[in-house]
């Protein structure tokens, strides 16, 4: 399984982007999908998941009322839909998808088994 973010950019503060990720192939509902980011000398933080098969979703803190994920399972594409964007929010992010986490509060505490390379977001006036 191979999983390519987009949608990355600079913005300034209080503006709104939506990063995708898009996987090579369909995979089953039990795959739990998300989004980390990692920011320069900071620990990858688990920002959001969204299990298919429980119809959980999670989101971090930090974000939860600014960051809305999704998924399109019939174009086996992820969306993380960002409002509100502060320059906390600066970091790559990357979209892990794993046929065997779960998704809920233990999800940041794990890695996943597959890995996109990442998108570059910058939030800066």
């Amino acid at each position: 399984l191979q999983l390519v973010e987009s949608g990355g950019g600079l913005v300034q503060p209080g503006e709104s982007l939506t990063l995708s990720c898009a996987a090579s192939e369909s995979t089953p509902s039990y795959y739990v999908y998300g989004w980390f980011r990692q920011a320069p000398g900071k620990e990858r933080e688990g920002v959001s998941c969204l299990s298919s098969n429980s119809g959980n979703i999670y989101y971090a803190d930090s974000v939860k009322g600014r960051f809305t994920i999704s998924r399109d399972n019939a174009k086996n594409t992820l969306h993380l839909q960002m409002n509100n964007l502060k320059p906390a929010d600066t970091a790559v992010y990357y979209c892990p998808a794993d046929p065997l986490r779960t998704c809920g509060s233990a999800y940041p505490m794990a890695p996943s088994l597959y890995w996109g390379q990442g998108t570059q977001v910058n939030v800066s006036s």
